[in-house]
């Protein structure tokens, strides 16, 4: 109660009057005090512990990141996907993995009149670009363009597409696009969701999708599936013709400061980082069969 009273010290006679009156006040609250309690609700008692449900849990799933429902077959299970060229494939894993519920999002480089850039679906959508903030500018009615955010490098001012519910950002990087490139990727880039919501790109003009195989500085460009990310574990799926000969090692994967691995798996390349077992699972039980 003390808190709750300016304690002015005026000699003894003083100091007992505000100790009576305390006492009576204290005397007056108590009962008060416990009425209001006993109203309150009992506590519910501990619901029982039970497994999570894998199906509600994807329900909840970042708003930038695609999850679709698994088959199982066996021990594993199977999901079809779509890379961003448009190729579908199956993708079969052991269950433990659970690649459906970590989900995918795609990955694209691409030439503006030569000079490259790439298209990368952040994990949280578009409020990782937005910050809640206002646009520089809109370059169509899809895309628009943010100021450089805070912490991020080499990295200058942000285009942010929009296909459907898919946000891809395009980060720029010295002295940047000019106005007329960006008018460029801003028309001749489109996008369309497909039914089971993967994003697939198209290009025209002097503007050029990267293909499978595609490298800059040794790191692949092309069309690519990213699982996970948030998290250690992530695996990254890349289309690569002619794979246990060309094959390189992804940035996104080997650029985490984590141990990467990889294989072939025909014409794609498997790359994984994570903990030792995530690793070994991922490498010796995924299976993609390109749909030609």
């Amino acid at each position: 109660m003390a808190d709750r009273f300016e304690v002015i010290e005026a000699g003894q006679s003083g100091r007992r009057r505000w100790v009576g009156l305390v006492v009576v006040v204290a005397v007056v609250l108590v009962p008060v005090v416990g009425l209001i309690a006993s109203r309150e609700p009992e506590p519910r008692p501990p619901e029982a512990a039970s497994a999570p449900i894998r199906s509600l849990t994807r329900v909840e799933s970042p708003p930038n990141v695609l999850q679709v429902p698994p088959r199982a077959k066996g021990g594993d299970e199977l999901i079809e996907v779509v890379f961003p060229h448009g190729v579908r494939a199956e993708v079969r894993y052991p269950a433990e993995l659970d690649l459906a519920g970590m989900g995918s999002r795609p990955f694209q480089g691409v030439w503006i009149e030569g000079t490259y850039r790439q298209f990368v679906a952040p994990y949280g959508g578009e409020i990782e670009v937005t910050r809640g903030g206002e646009p520089i500018r809109s370059y169509a009615p899809h895309v628009t363009l943010w100021p450089r955010q805070a912490g991020s490098g080499a990295n200058g001012q942000v285009l942010l597409f929009a296909f459907g519910k898919w946000r891809l950002a395009m980060y720029e990087r010295g002295q940047g696009l000019t106005f007329d490139q960006r008018i460029a990727v801003a028309r001749q880039v489109s996008g369309r969701v497909t039914k089971d919501g993967y994003l697939v790109l198209s290009d025209q003009g002097t503007v050029r999708l990267a293909e499978p195989g595609d490298t800059v500085q040794d790191n692949p460009v092309g069309p690519q599936l990213w699982f996970g990310g948030s998290v250690r574990e992530m695996v990254a799926l890349v289309p690569t013709p002619g794979c246990k000969k060309n094959a390189r090692m992804p940035f996104v994967i080997d650029g985490r400061g984590s141990p990467a691995e990889s294989v072939c798996r025909g014409d794609v390349q498997v790359a994984v980082t994570g903990p030792p077992r995530f690793r070994k699972t991922a490498i010796d039980g995924i299976r993609v069969t390109l749909n030609r």
